[in-house]
């Protein structure tokens, strides 16, 4: 497939947000693109992903729930993907409401393009909200997490 095929298939999958599309084009060849995504980035060499982490006493930065307290941290998803909330099924979760957490701790994962992503604590407190099911679907910057900063 020429360069110029791919450009516009992207172009339109940003116009319609498609964020990811498979495609076989009949002589054999497949091809993957996908919007915001790791493809073919083997977990061990791929830079570990960051969570993006709101303070709602930022000015720049307003919560979108208004009544969230302003010593309460947002974790944000990095990355569209599953959200599991312990390493494996039967084993006992990262955390949960009302675990104090410190900085670096794992505290959930998202499967993104058969990638697993540890999703680490950027604050140290008390986790007050868990706002995603176990095995749910999580999108780009939505909020994972509620943790009272210490």
């Amino acid at each position: 497939m020429k360069l110029d095929k791919i450009e516009s298939l992207m172009k339109l999958m940003q116009e319609y947000g498609v964020n990811e599309l498979s495609l076989d084009t009949g002589d054999g060849a497949s091809i993957e693109l996908a919007i915001g995504s790791s493809i073919g980035v083997p977990m061990a060499m791929a830079p570990a992903p960051t969570a993006h982490v709101v303070t709602a006493a930022a000015p720049a930065a307003e919560s979108a729930d208004p009544a969230v307290p302003s010593n309460f941290s947002e974790v944000q998803s990095p990355m569209v993907g599953t959200f599991y909330s312990a390493p494996k099924p039967g084993t006992p979760n990262f955390v949960k409401v009302g675990d104090r957490v410190a900085v670096g701790q794992t505290l959930c994962i998202v499967e993104a393009m058969k990638l697993m992503n540890e999703i680490e604590s950027e604050v140290a407190g008390t986790v007050r909200e868990i706002l995603v099911e176990n095995a749910g679907p999580v999108q780009f910057g939505q909020v994972l997490f509620r943790i009272e900063a210490d």
